[in-house]
């Protein structure tokens, strides 16, 4: 007589990872509560059954203390009755590739304290923003007390791992420091909650085995329950998926195990040992690839994939880092915190107390949250309010570590502050901050207002997205816009335009947004053209590398033999000189640029010569507190406007408290218009304000060695002293 059989089975570990970036509107953490997060509380508290993990940045942390104090105690009642355990991570959710060794150690062992202190419980399982790995990440993980972490499977498959052998811990080192990895299964992953939740569960019993010794990971954002687009409805409205799956798990306990991580580390052995290579999830590898070979990729991926090739598993796109290279802003961001970083490390031992060292400390890894370190599908560094707010906190850092060092007047530093090969000039005042880029230009590449945080030049430049072919596609009707719903498909395939037309303002800059930037156009370009960038640069001054003439002090002068186009397929001499004068005090600082432009050819030269500012003061969707005013008129900071002559702009914001004076001389027309770009977010293609340009413009008729003398005088007055109220 056969003995029964028994029953496969197999073990399911669930990690939500809840998150809301620093600076994020305080409505969307609302919002988000409603839709996902709290609903989620109610199903667990439902069903006693489920056991998973959970992961709150330190942002939404900080919130529930001060907005929803029944969070943490509904969190520490699921952890005490030992449903959930809670997991750390870095605090401010960073990518912790991109830190120094004592930021990732501080982000990581900070959040651990936190959660100990609000749910009774040290964190032994640490995630990871955006799964981003890189080889030296177990180091950091196993000094700040840290046992496990969860990873894309697409990192397993990269290291060769097959498919089948996904599913279970794996053991890994750097320097002999190990930790586990978990793999989130992509097929769970694309299945939970987009598919019926029968056929969730005959996914997981056709990986069931007799010795129950497989363990399927599941970690992805919690806020796919509830605010990705359509899914509220799918996961606890009228479909009430939630409710229906976790119900299945409770019915089918006998052979499928619902188990927190660090509970399956228990039960279950690691498979083996992995050594995995650098990676992010599958779609961040495409994101993080140049605008056409993501086009490629993308294609011959998809094709492989339909076509059912074998190798399509070993396709993988790029690697993180490189969105520092495809994004000059994401580079300017990343050498600015690590800049940052340094200086306040730097901080010698008693120069502040510990209180003091502690809330700027905090400002730095506040300016370490991963969102504006990249992009791909949710806005990232094109989001205006959030790169703002990143950078806010990065000046507020720099800025008491720089007064506590007994910083008191202007300073000029010469290096390579971008890391790129050419050496930049950090001007360092009480009241302003500076890079100018002589290999660019000789522009200004950032410019920041100490007293009031505020980064007065972080704007993008309008450049192609691979994306951008959909949105020409949808605009014109050729492919179907989709939305979420029952058996919806994921995020990453909707397609949805929220403004029509907005394809046709797809205008591309051909040199980086820098400020200061000297442009010589033929006489007759208009304002239009020149937002279009479709006019003709006559000039090889806006991309071309200026010498160091002069920095020392309060001055630096640069300076360009360059060319221009006489307009009949000639090219004569010119020279462009540049001196900026910076004014040290804190509420008012002033930057002086003064332009000589010198015909150092044989023929007359007749055109137009515009000095370009990128400004950023927040004035997107018509934002009431940010304004312009030119000859006795005021407008809103997104709107266009054209002056034939003007000696004086104003502009600022009553909301961050600053305002900006810009007085040309000679007079001259003022061309002012919104810097929008067209990008992708959760919730379809959208344009967004990235701040405005402001350029001054005068008529050249130069004879040969004439040289005619420009000059833009601007301030930047402050109405509060942020570091005054903070007592830094």
């Amino acid at each position: 007589m056969r003995p029964a059989m028994t029953e496969r089975r197999i073990s399911l570990t669930l990690v939500l990872h809840n998150h809301q970036p620093v600076g994020n509107f305080g409505f969307v953490f609302d919002e988000t509560w409603e839709q996902a997060y709290a609903p989620m509380l109610d199903a667990l508290e439902r069903h006693p059954g489920v056991r998973l993990g959970l992961h709150y940045t330190g942002p939404l942390l900080d919130w529930f203390q001060s907005d929803k104090p029944e969070a943490i105690e509904r969190l520490r009642a699921l952890v005490e009755r030992d449903q959930v355990e809670v997991l750390g991570g870095g605090y401010y959710e960073p990518v912790l590739a991109s830190l120094r060794e004592d930021d990732r150690v501080g982000q990581l062992t900070r959040m651990a304290d936190e959660v100990e202190s609000l749910v009774g419980r040290r964190p032994v399982g640490a995630w990871l923003a955006e799964r981003v790995w890189e080889p030296d990440i177990p180091k950091a993980l196993n000094k700040a007390g840290y046992e496990y972490t969860v990873v894309d499977d697409a990192h397993f498959r990269a290291a060769a791992i097959p498919q089948e052998l996904h599913w279970g811990p794996y053991s890994t080192d750097d320097q002999g420091y190990r930790v586990i990895v978990y793999g989130s299964e992509q097929g769970l992953r694309y299945r939970i909650p987009f598919r019926p939740v029968e056929e969730v569960i005959e996914y997981l019993r056709d990986h069931a085995t007799e010795d129950g010794s497989l363990v399927g990971m599941m970690g992805d954002d919690g806020e796919k329950f509830g605010t990705w687009p359509g899914t509220w409805n799918l996961c606890f409205g009228e479909q009430q998926w939630v409710e229906r799956f976790f119900s299945a798990l409770e019915e089918n306990a006998a052979w499928l195990t619902t188990l927190k991580p660090a509970e399956a580390l228990e039960r279950h052995a690691p498979i083996g040992r992995v050594y995995l290579p650098t990676g992010s999830y599958a779609e961040m590898g495409e994101w993080s690839l140049p605008t056409e070979a993501r086009r490629e990729f993308t294609h011959l991926l998809h094709e492989a994939i339909e076509q059912g090739k074998p190798e399509a598993r070993w396709m993988r796109g790029g690697f993180w880092r490189a969105f520092q290279v495809n994004y000059r802003e994401i580079n300017d961001l990343h050498k600015q915190m690590l800049r940052a970083s340094r200086k306040v490390e730097g901080l010698a031992a008693g120069a502040v107390g510990r209180h003091e060292l502690e809330a700027i400390r905090d400002h730095l890894y506040q300016g370490q949250s991963n969102d504006c370190y990249w992009h791909g599908l949710f806005g990232g560094i094109y989001l205006s309010h959030m790169r703002l707010a990143t950078l806010e906190h990065l000046i507020a850092a720099e800025d008491a570590a720089d007064r506590a060092a007994g910083a008191t007047s202007v300073s000029v530093e010469t290096a390579d502050l971008d890391v790129d090969g050419f050496d930049e000039l950090l001007v360092t005042a009480p009241g302003q901050v500076a890079v100018l880029k002589p290999n660019e230009g000789g522009g200004i590449g950032s410019w920041d207002a100490r007293a009031a945080r505020h980064a007065v030049t972080s704007v993008m430049r309008r450049r192609e997205e691979a994306y951008h072919d959909t949105l020409r596609e949808a605009d014109a009707g050729e492919v179907e816009q989709q939305e979420a719903g029952e058996g919806a498909v994921s995020i990453h395939d909707l397609v949805k335009v929220n403004e029509p037309g907005i394809s046709k303002r797809l205008w591309y800059d051909p040199y980086e947004r820098r400020s200061g930037l000297v442009h010589v156009m033929p006489s007759g370009t208009t304002a239009e053209a020149f937002e279009q960038a479709s006019f003709e640069e006559l000039g090889d001054f806006v991309s071309g590398a200026f010498e160091v003439m002069h920095a020392e002090g309060d001055e630096i002068i640069l300076e360009r033999e360059g060319a221009i186009d006489y307009g009949d397929g000639t090219r004569g001499p010119l020279r462009v000189r540049k001196e900026h004068v910076f004014g040290d005090e804190r509420r008012v600082p002033t930057l002086d640029l003064r332009v000589e432009v010198t015909n150092t050819g044989d023929r007359a030269v007749e055109a137009l010569v515009g000095i370009e500012w990128s400004l950023n003061l927040l004035g997107g969707g018509g934002n009431p507190s940010a304004w312009y005013k030119v000859n006795g008129e005021t407008g809103g900071f997104d709107q266009r406007k054209v002056v034939e002559s003007t000696d004086h702009v104003g502009m600022g914001n009553d909301y961050i408290g600053l305002e900006i004076e810009a007085r040309p001389d000679p007079d001259a027309a003022a061309w002012w218009w919104s810097i929008d770009t067209m990008s992708l977010s959760e919730s379809g293609f959208e344009a967004n304000h990235q701040g405005s340009s402001l350029t001054f413009v005068w008529p050249l008729r130069l004879a040969p060695g004439e040289i005619a003398t420009l000059t833009v005088n601007s301030l930047l007055r402050s109405h509060r002293d942020r570091a005054e109220e903070e007592g830094l």
